[in-house]
């Protein structure tokens, strides 16, 4: 820096500090010329009087032509007399830093840069931006360095930039001045190694959004970056749970060709591999080895962890061998692993091979392995082994889950071990555990199975205690008895079930009053379908068809009694029904026929058609059985005017009519056989209408029953193996009969002994379609009239 020059006449003033003494000078005298030739007001750009420097003492020191001043932005150099003398670098980067130092950025400090009296250049601002450790005064300098016409962009001045502003965690500047890096780049066609600086900055600071975009911009631009760059950026997205961010920029690592290192392979391999990206992970891992960097555990742990989660099991007991073949030692988490991915495969003999190298290895089995080994065994019925691992568990000292205990006692029972299961069962209860619900279930089927009714009670009220609602699991276990025909067990638990109050629903109170008429137990049956009734269950037309079966079939008086209670217990509308049909015209008020067609119109036969059928032909077997047969005639006839026996009668002009009696129990197809005759009989006599021939199909269940009927009055049919035909002039010769008439309009010739006892081996138990195929007895005697 020169000092200001002094006129000839102008004595300086004596002071300690000669240097600072000798710029001050009067105002109204000072007069300055300039190394570039330019002066000042009065003066020209030559010396023309020395001057003398004098010692405090006022002793001359030296005398000659002084230092001249530089003119700012126009000289590089000082004029000391008539010698020019460079500015040195080292000067002037001190003299920028003194002035950034003091002024640290705005107006005042672009003025004192702009006054500099040398000629600054982008070697003085780049060594002036490493001394200063501000960062808004490099970001001064540096915006003030932009403006000038000697600007040139530098890579190292920004890079210094960056740092310093990272230094001070100021991420909004270097995003401001990366967009100007970018611009730079751009005008000059230059590319800068600061980006990677700037993305490595921004990447550690956790700035997601900001840095991406950045790589983005970057990318663009053409610039290269560099491996670590990119190890840093796919690091922190993957930390951050955004592993297919990562994977993009991994793929345009390899789009840009940049060479990957040890790193990028431990980074991305455990990551594909975790993403299920098991083919590029696999292709990775061997670019690896090719490439002869070593794997580390972590990436073949990743590997054989990932691979077994897959299913892939070959590739990943390859990976886990080629892994001992290396030296390295399998970790704890990678037996786990691979026991875990054999056991869920199902793989159960492998998963214990493992299991026993883990042990050898000195690794202890942790609780989760323990409860899946022991599950999974016990679920595959390998209960031994199972309660084998159990044992080991409780000694190392873990407890057992509920899960763990339900596993092995729910297959206990499901293979009907009930000492085993029970044992479990207490142990569970002592270790202070819930059993679950399914646990609980399993252990009552078992014990139901077993009949153990007391056993079971004692679990029910124990889960009962436990808070859980029973009343489903009870009537499960009443179910079981119910299917396996233990009627007394059943009414065993049923009392239980009362006295403990737990309730049942109707559907198994029903089945288990089926079950008791079945085993003819009707004192139990009784109140169980009162209790049926009472809780607002309504009788349907096959339930009380089934009872009236079980009364047709019925032969102790003693037991007729408790039926006929039963049925009256039903309230069934049928049962109104059937008292009206067996009472006198004066009780019922009407004709049995406008009776029976008033009960058969209530009845809703797109619901109860099946139902209609089914109490048709049980309750003609009773009318025929009780000697009624004009009641059971009038049966038919409704029945067969609303249609439920649609086909029975055909009448195929002249050619054919036929009566198909197949679909019947014994009485319905014996009354409609002497009732469809009747029928016939009129038809042909009154109208003289003849068919060719007459059948009645009656398949081979009823076929011999109706041929003996109708061989008691001589019939000219003649019988085959399903059908009983006849050509209709032998028919219309046998009509004109004087039997055959009162045969047919009176009633079927009968024995009360013979129809009220024999005929009852022939009906049906339950649904009409099935009957006895016991060979009938002979209804009749030959000598019947």
């Amino acid at each position: 820096m020169g000092p200001n020059s002094i006129s000839p006449n102008v004595s300086p003033s004596k002071g300690p500090n000669l240097v600072s003494n000798v710029g001050h000078v009067r105002a109204n005298n000072f007069v300055r010329n300039y190394c570039a030739g330019k002066s000042g007001e009065a003066g020209s750009g030559e010396w023309t009087e020395d001057i003398e420097y004098l010692d405090e003492s006022g002793s001359v020191i030296y005398s000659g032509k002084g230092i001249r001043s530089v003119e700012p932005g126009v000289d590089d150099h000082v004029m000391i007399g008539g010698l020019k003398k460079p500015i040195l670098n080292a000067s002037a980067v001190a003299k920028i830093v003194e002035v950034v130092k003091r002024w640290k950025w705005g107006p005042e400090l672009e003025t004192q840069l702009d006054k500099l009296q040398f000629v600054p250049n982008m070697t003085h601002v780049v060594q002036a931006l490493k001394i200063i450790n501000e960062s808004d005064a490099l970001l001064s300098l540096f915006k003030w360095a932009k403006r000038q016409t000697w600007y040139v962009p530098n890579d190292e001045c920004y890079v210094m930039l960056f740092d310093g502003l990272n230094q001070s965690r100021d991420f909004d500047g270097i995003q401001s001045l990366f967009d100007e890096m970018i611009c730079d780049s751009i005008k000059s066609a230059t590319q800068f190694s600061a980006y990677n600086r700037v993305l490595k900055y921004l990447a550690k600071a956790e700035k997601l959004e900001v840095s991406f975009c950045c790589f983005k911009k970057v990318q663009d631009s053409g610039c290269k970056i560099d491996t670590e760059t990119y190890n840093i950026l796919m690091m922190l997205f993957l930390n951050k749970g955004l592993p297919y961010k990562a994977f993009e920029i991994y793929e345009s690592m390899e789009a840009a060709h940049c060479s990957l290192d040890g790193s990028t392979y431990e980074l991305m391999i455990p990551s594909l591999a975790k993403s299920g990206r098991l083919d590029a992970a696999t292709k990775l891992f061997q670019e690896m080895k090719e490439r002869n960097f070593r794997p580390s555990l972590g990436v073949f742990s990743s590997l054989v962890d990932s691979m077994g989660k897959a299913g892939r099991l070959e590739t990943s007991m390859k990976i886990y061998m080629e892994m001992q073949g290396l030296g390295l030692r399998p970790s704890a988490i990678m037996y786990v692993s691979l026991i875990e991915s054999y056991t869920k495969a199902g793989k159960l003999d492998a998963a214990l091979r493992l299991w026993d190298q883990m042990k050898i290895a000195g690794f202890r089995p942790n609780f989760g392995l323990y409860t899946l080994i022991i599950e999974s065994h016990a679920k595959s019925g390998k209960l031994d082994i199972a309660m084998s691992i159990f044992r080991d568990m409780e000694k190392a000292g873990f407890l057992p889950t509920p899960s763990t205990y339900s596993s092995l006692l729910e297959m206990h029972a499901a293979s009907g071990q009930v000492d085993a299961a029970m044992k479990l069962y207490n142990s569970m209860t002592n270790a202070g555990l819930r059993p679950g619900l399914s646990t609980y279930t399993a252990l009552l089927t078992l014990l139901a199975h077993k009949k153990l009714v007391d056993v079971a009670a004692k679990i029910l009220l124990e889960m009962k205690a436990m808070g859980f609602s029973v009343d489903v699991s009870a009537s499960d276990v009443l179910m079981v008895y119910i299917k396996d025909g233990s009627v007394d067990l059943s009414l065993r638990w049923l009392r239980f079930m009362s006295s403990s109050g737990i309730r049942t629903n109707n559907f198994i109170i029903r089945q288990l009053f089926e079950s008791c008429m079945k085993n003819g137990l009707y004192e139990s049956a009784k109140p169980l379908l009162e209790t049926y009734v009472n809780s607002a269950a309504k009788v349907d037309l096959i339930l009380y068809t089934s009872i009236l079966a079980y009364l047709v079939r019925c032969q102790e008086e003693q037991n007729e009694r408790q039926l006929m209670a039963i049925l009256s217990a039903t309230r069934h509308k049928a049962h109104a029904f059937m008292c009206g049909l067996f009472n006198g015209p004066e009780q019922r008020k009407q004709p049995v026929l406008s009776f029976v067609r008033e009960f058969f119109q209530g009845i809703d036969y797109e619901l109860e058609e099946g139902a209609a059928k089914y109490f048709v032909n049980v309750l003609l077997n009773y009318l025929v059985l009780m000697g009624q047969i004009n009641r059971a005639r009038c049966v038919w006839k409704v029945a067969y005017e609303n249609k439920l026996f649609p086909k029975a009668i055909v009448f195929d002009q002249h050619i054919a009519w036929s009566l198909d009696v197949r679909n019947l129990s014994v009485g319905a197809a014996l009354v409609a056989v002497v009732h469809t005759l009747h029928r016939f009989r009129k038809r042909m006599l009154y109208y003289g209408v003849i068919p060719r021939r007459i059948k009645l199909v009656t398949g081979p269940t009823l076929r011999i029953v109706v041929a003996q009927m109708l061989s008691s009055v001589e019939s000219p049919f003649e019988v085959s193996k399903v059908v009983l035909r006849a050509p209709g002039d032998s028919v219309m010769e046998w009509f004109k009969k004087p039997i055959v008439q009162q045969f047919l309009l009176n009633e079927i010739p009968s024995r009360a002994d013979i129809l009220m006892h024999r005929l009852n081996i022939l009906f049906p138990t339950s649904a009409p379609e099935i009957r006895s195929l016991s060979p009938p007895k002979q209804l009749i005697s030959a000598k019947a009239v």
